[in-house]
């Protein structure tokens, strides 16, 4: 796997990776049309997910992982890449972090190799309106993936975290709330380190959430800001949910099969001593998406009646165009579900609401920030916390066991 001026390495304990292929490199040719991005950071992303999954496709998955493929890293390294200047930075470096561990992952959770592939690289992530202060958040261009800036110490974290993780997915067959995690980077470019991770996004690729909540079972300082409460979307907490009389409308049997997957995961959080995670709540409301259709197709109409003399061929691909590739752009993004409804294999984090239910919605439901250990700083805060609100205050940063007996608690208790 080379290219001019690039050079490749793969650590020892990826070894089985480095035996199935000869000692003289060979360029692996795009199997994936790439449209580069104007960052340069995810045109490197996009580059180096191209070439190592393509690589690693070719490599037969092992029956068992080994613990050294829970430290295994592919690296890449590009000096005066003069074939692609126009689209790539000269220099770059490209890492993938325990490449057979996320592709076994991956194949747990049912995400096929060229579905990953075409997510990442067929057009550039994007921002979606997330918050950016932990960093930055992008969704792939089909709204599957999520691509999530992460810092140095999150690595560690997910390295100490990895294989217990891994073996929680595969007791539980991959039926989890946890995040799913698909993927974890590194780009270098003039000396600084960016850390990306891909999850599958908890939110549909086609149904659109209308409210949204982030709920941690505390109510001290736990109210969405008066500058988020003004945005599109605003991410809302558990005052927000209690004030609201919020409520989540699914059947008994979908309630104890989602409570029976958070007892699971909550105490595998606890184990591991990790704690300050949400559940992320989003809502899709079937009588307004019915209504904004409804809308749509009426405009639709207006501007067909308008442009009554062009072909109806003209009017039925829309914005695409009649050209070939215009064609199968529309084709492609035909829908042929309706509103309210989605497919379970690609929506997993998905659940109906109870027939004959208040509301009509669809609920996502999923546990996001697990990446946060209760150390020597959590209990600083929460000495700090305590003192401030008294000892009998709800606030978010207490002891992990206790953490997840109230959130337990909480979640159990938002249901109808």
């Amino acid at each position: 796997m080379s290219s001019p001026g690039k050079t490749g390495t793969v650590s020892s304990s990826a070894r089985r990776l480095s035996r199935t292929k000869s000692k003289k490199k060979h360029f692996v040719h795009q199997k994936v049309e790439v449209f580069w991005a104007s960052d340069p950071i995810l045109t490197v992303f996009m580059w180096g997910i191209n070439h190592t999954i393509n690589d690693l496709f070719q490599v037969p998955m092992p029956v068992m992982l080994l613990p050294d493929d829970f430290k295994a890293n592919i690296k890449m390294k590009v000096n005066n890449h003069l074939f692609n200047k126009e689209n790539l930075p000269g220099h770059f470096k490209f890492k993938e972090y325990c490449p057979l561990v996320f592709r076994n992952l991956r194949e747990r959770f049912g995400v096929e190799h060229q579905d990953y592939l075409v997510s990442l690289t067929r057009s550039p992530p994007a921002k979606d309106g997330k918050s950016q202060e932990a960093g930055l958040v992008l969704t792939s261009y089909d709204r599957t993936l999520i691509v999530k800036q992460i810092s140095s110490e999150e690595v560690e974290d997910m390295h100490s975290i990895l294989s217990e993780y891994h073996q929680h997915i595969v007791t539980c067959h991959g039926s989890t709330l946890l995040p799913q995690f698909l993927g974890l980077y590194r780009v270098t470019l003039d000396n600084e380190d960016t850390y990306l991770l891909v999850m599958r996004n908890m939110f549909s690729h086609r149904l659109t959430v209308h409210r949204k909540y982030d709920l941690k079972g505390s109510l001290v300082s736990r109210e969405a800001s008066d500058k988020e409460k003004v945005k599109e979307l605003p991410t809302f907490k558990d005052v927000d949910f209690r004030n609201n009389m919020q409520r989540v409308y699914i059947s008994e049997e979908e309630k104890e099969k989602l409570l029976d997957k958070l007892n699971r995961d909550v105490e595998f959080l606890v184990h591991l001593k990790i704690m300050d995670y949400s559940l992320l709540l989003g809502i899709h409301d079937v009588g307004r998406a019915e209504q904004e259709e409804a809308e749509e197709m009426k405009d639709s109409l207006s501007e067909e009646e308008e442009d009554s003399e062009n072909d109806l061929s003209l009017a039925v691909v829309g914005s695409f165009g009649t050209s070939p590739e215009g064609i199968a752009g529309y084709m492609s993004s035909y829908k042929p579900l309706g509103p309210g409804e989605f497919d379970p294999y690609v929506d997993v984090y998905a659940i109906q609401s109870a027939v004959g239910a208040l509301h009509r919605e669809v609920y996502f439901m999923g546990l996001i920030n697990i990446l946060s250990q209760y150390d020597t700083k959590k209990k600083a805060a929460h000495a700090a916390k305590t003192v401030k609100h008294g000892a009998g205050a709800e606030i978010s940063i207490v002891h992990p066991e206790q953490y997840g007996k109230r959130f337990r608690e909480f979640i159990a208790n938002i249901f109808a």
